[in-house]
C-alpha cells in the first residue's frame, strides 16, 4: 500500500500533488509546542521530486491529547508515523527537530531497515545523558531543573508562567515576552502535555549499544549557540551512529529551524539528496557518506 492512502486526521500532508514524486518520502517531527506547520518551508526546499508528511504529535489540535489510560512514552508518540512508514511502498528520509528528533530516534531503532536516512536538529535524547554517567551529569541536572519549573507551575495553574520558562530555555531570557499574544495562548494550551515529553524522553529505555547499531545515514545538526544538554546529545549520537555526520548551523540556537531556517532545510536537504543519489548508485556509497565532524 502506498503511504499516502491511508489518510488520518493526525498528520498533514503539506502538499498535493499531481504526478507521483520520483524520490522517496520524507516524514518530518516537529518539536514540542509546535505543529506540522513548522516543516512548509522544508516542503519548498525539497522542491517537486519529495513528497513530504509531518505527523502532528499528542497535544496537537489534529492528534488530539493523550487520552491517559497508562504511562506515555515515545514509543506511543511513534506509532502513527510508523503506521505510515509501513504502509509505504518505499523507505522514508526521517527528520525531527528537538523532541521529533528523539522521537525519530526512536523510530529509526524500530525500523532501521525502513529508513533511507535520518536528519536530527538537536534532538532532546534525554535518556542519553543519563546513559553516559558522569559526563552527561551536570547537563541532565539542567533538564531537571527546566522539568521542576514547567511541571511545577502546571500544578499550581500558572500556566503563562511554566510557558515563559519553558521558552525562555530554549530561546533565550526574555523570548517569552516578545511573542505575540496568540502565540502565547496557544503554547499554555499546548503546556500540559510538556511533562508527558519530558518523562518520555528521560525515560526512553533505549541502550546506546542500539543507536550504535544504527547504520542510517545520518545528518546530525546542532546550532553554534547549542545549550550544553543539546550540545552533548549531539556529539554523543554523533559518536555511535556509524554512517553518521555531524554539522554546526552558524549563529543559530536550539530554535535553528525556525531561526535559522535556510540554512538548516539547506543541510537537510543536502543529506537527502546525497543518500538519493547513493541509493541510485551504489558504487558511489562509500565516499560519499563518509564520516565528517
Amino acid at each position: 500500500m502506498g503511504l499516502y492512502r491511508r489518510v488520518a486526521a493526525s498528520f498533514i500532508r503539506l502538499a498535493t500533488r499531481r504526478r507521483k514524486p520520483r524520490r522517496a518520502p520524507v516524514i518530518a517531527l516537529h518539536c514540542s509546542g509546535a505543529d506540522a506547520g513548522q516543516w512548509r518551508s522544508l516542503r519548498n526546499s525539497l522542491g517537486e521530486d519529495y513528497d513530504l508528511v509531518a505527523p502532528e504529535h499528542y497535544g496537537c489540535k489534529a492528534a488530539g491529547p493523550w487520552p491517559g489510560e497508562r504511562a506515555f512514552t515515545l514509543a506511543d508518540e511513534a506509532e502513527r508515523t510508523l503506521a505510515l512508514i509501513d504502509a509505504s511502498d518505499r523507505p522514508v528520509h526521517l527528520v525531527g527537530h528537538s523532541y521529533g528528533g528523539g522521537v525519530a530516534l526512536k523510530i529509526a531503532v524500530e525500523r532501521p531497515e525502513r529508513i533511507a536516512s535520518l536528519s536530527l536538529y538537536e534532538p532532546s535524547a534525554f535518556h542519553v545523558l543519563r546513559a553516559i554517567g558522569n559526563r552527561g551529569a551536570a547537563a541532565f541536572a539542567e533538564i531537571q531543573t527546566l522539568v521542576q519549573r514547567t511541571v511545577g507551575g502546571i500544578a499550581i495553574g500558572d500556566h503563562r508562567g511554566a510557558a515563559a520558562a519553558f521558552v525562555d530555555y530554549w530561546n533565550g531570557h526574555g523570548a517569552w515576552d516578545t511573542l505575540r499574544p496568540p502565540v502565547q495562548a496557544a503554547l499554555m494550551r499546548w503546556l500540559p502535555k510538556a511533562p508527558l515529553d519530558f518523562s518520555a524522553l528521560i525515560e526512553e529505555p533505549t541502550a546506546l549499544a542500539a543507536y550504535a547499531s544504527l547504520r542510517v545515514p545520518a545528518l546530525v545538526l546542532r546550532g553554534e549557540h547549542a545549550l550544553t544538554p543539546s550540545r552533548l546529545i549531539a556529539e554523543t549520537l554523533w559518536a555511535l551512529l556509524p554512517a553518521a555526520e555531524l554539522r554546526e548551523i552558524a549563529g543559530a540556537g536550539h530554535m535553528g529551524p525556525l531561526t535559522h531556517t535556510a540554512a538548516v532545510n539547506a543541510a537537510i536537504v543536502r543529506h537527502i539528496a546525497r543518500v538519493e543519489h547513493c541509493r541510485q548508485h551504489p558504487e558511489t556509497r562509500a565516499s560519499s557518506l563518509a564520516r565528517v565532524a
